[in-house]
């Protein structure tokens, strides 16, 4: 890259630092990947690998510090997924929604972590760059990059969907929903990683990481993912534009009725005849528990279209480039004047490529994912129950799991929803304690001292009246003689008849 008189194996008749491609084999890594010029005579190719030619020479020291900002995000959604697989649900308020999510940003982690334990050589020989037909690490890096990017994108639209059908449609998610986006989230990223593997492949093209090829990837990869993201987008907007719109209508609702009554009632049994208030409660609630799913939704779809839109855009700069080879002619005319100084030439180079920053914030952003998962997703409550496992309190594997226990349904989770929570006013819990069952309760199959409980009687929402006790009458006293009841009147029996013997009722 220095000023060098001496000719290197392979210049032949090309200027220095480029070398003649005829000298080379035409077979083997990606042939198609070679930065070459016919401009100068004979066909003339740049050194492997280009980016230390396009870029400055911290450009390395950037796509490897990416790399290990991802070995961080990677214990980060170990840990998630650790404690989603071996601790109580009530720790760690798991859900398929949240594992998916996980584990397809620790496939997206993997093709950044498997370089760094390869080490792969980025160059089949001097001017050509490996692909995935001559270098496993590269197939490894690339498939689990287009995989993780894929799964990524479908979890968080199924996880935008399933907040839309709850929120502005009021329908409750259950096993229905659960196996088709099981189905969905991963068959459409494993026939996406197919396509585009077999109609584009990988190839190294910056970094140790590699990443699809420009051939075809419009097609199978980055519109399908723009799709998906941008459906997903108006999803999640048009769930804020109906919660913005519940908002605004119970600030205009002026009903007491929503507020007055504890019981549920027939109108607010069918969905579009509860009132403004009681849809925003519901809604304020939703947000309330799910606002971690929101957030996570919106920065990684961010992350990946920001990511798409700079490979779409370095795409079409190397298009342009071949198109109209005089584009470049500025920066090679610099590279041979200087004798192969690249610093020197940088400046024209900057025309020709993505820039340094752009590339640095798309690989920060991608590495960030598993860390914005650990603290969207993840709780206090799950340092909290690996402690208590570690002092065995807590034994997932054989623990007991009561009634209670198993009709409790998360309240974090999306089947949080059901039909008899948008009817009325949730109950309130009782205030008053019960005394503790008599020790005769608790030693075998005794009959329990129910008689020992005590409970303060509360007075319904809607009544006017309080519980009064009896009074005696007094003839010439009371205003009012007491009801009674004359059997005569009535067609029932009477309670004494002539000759009943008390003694004999119960005689069998």
């Amino acid at each position: 890259m220095t000023s060098n008189t001496t000719k290197v194996a392979g210049q032949g008749l090309c200027p220095t630092p480029f070398l003649q491609a005829d000298l080379f084999p035409a077979t083997g890594g990606f042939v198609s990947g070679r930065f070459c010029s016919n401009a100068l005579g004979p066909t003339c190719c740049l050194p492997c690998p280009q980016t230390e030619w396009l870029y400055p020479d911290n450009f390395t020291t950037i796509t490897k510090s990416a790399n290990w900002i991802n070995v961080v995000g990677m214990t980060c959604s170990v840990f998630l997924l650790a404690s989603f697989i071996f601790l109580p649900v009530d720790k760690t308020h798991r859900h398929y929604l949240s594992v998916c999510l996980t584990v397809a940003v620790i496939l997206m982690q993997l093709g950044f972590i498997v370089p760094l334990g390869a080490r792969p050589d980025q160059c089949f020989n001097a001017i050509t760059p490996n692909d995935m037909s001559s270098n496993v690490p590269c197939a490894l890096s690339g498939a689990f990059l287009i995989a993780g990017g894929w799964c990524g994108v479908m979890w968080v639209f199924l996880r935008a969907v399933a907040l839309h059908l709850q929120i502005c449609w009021q329908i409750v998610i259950g096993k229905t929903f659960m196996w088709g986006a099981l189905a969905t989230g991963w068959g459409i990223p494993a026939i996406g990683l197919t396509v585009a593997m077999v109609f584009s492949g990988v190839s190294f093209r910056f970094g140790d990481t590699c990443h699809i090829n420009h051939k075809n990837s419009l097609a199978d990869l980055w519109i399908p993912l723009l799709i998906f993201a941008g459906i997903t987008v108006i999803v999640q907007f048009a769930t804020f534009g109906y919660c913005i719109k519940v908002y605004l209508a119970s600030l205009a609702d002026d009903s007491t009725t929503t507020n007055s009554s504890g019981l549920p009632s027939y109108t607010t049994s069918l969905r579009g005849t509860i009132s403004p208030r009681q849809a925003y409660r519901r809604v304020r609630r939703v947000i309330e528990l799910q606002w971690r799913g929101i957030a996570i939704v919106l920065l990684i779809i961010a992350d990946v279209v920001f990511f798409a839109v700079v490979f779409v855009f370095m795409d079409d700069m190397e298009a342009n480039i071949i198109k109209k080879p005089a584009k470049s002619l500025p920066w090679l005319t610099c590279l041979i004047t200087s004798k192969g100084d690249k610093n020197s030439c940088l400046k024209f180079a900057e025309t020709l490529v993505i820039n340094e920053a752009t590339v640095m914030s798309v690989l920060l952003l991608l590495s960030l994912n598993g860390v914005w998962c650990f603290f969207l997703l993840g709780r206090w409550s799950m340092f909290q129950g690996w402690y208590d496992m570690a002092r065995n309190k807590v034994k997932p594997n054989n623990e007991f799991v009561s009634a209670d226990v198993r009709a409790y349904k998360d309240p974090g989770s999306y089947e949080m929803l059901g039909r008899n929570r948008d009817s009325g006013k949730t109950p309130e819990p009782l205030k008053t304690p019960l005394s503790p069952l008599s020790p005769a309760a608790k030693s075998g199959r005794e009959t329990p001292d129910y008689f020992g409980r005590e409970a303060r009687y509360k007075s319904p929402s809607r009544s006017f009246s309080v519980p009064k006790a009896p009074q005696a009458y007094t003839p010439g006293q009371s205003p009012v003689p007491p009801r009674t009841w004359d059997p005569a009147a009535t067609h029932a029996q009477p309670t004494y008849y002539a000759g009943m013997d008390p003694l004999a009722m119960n005689k069998i």
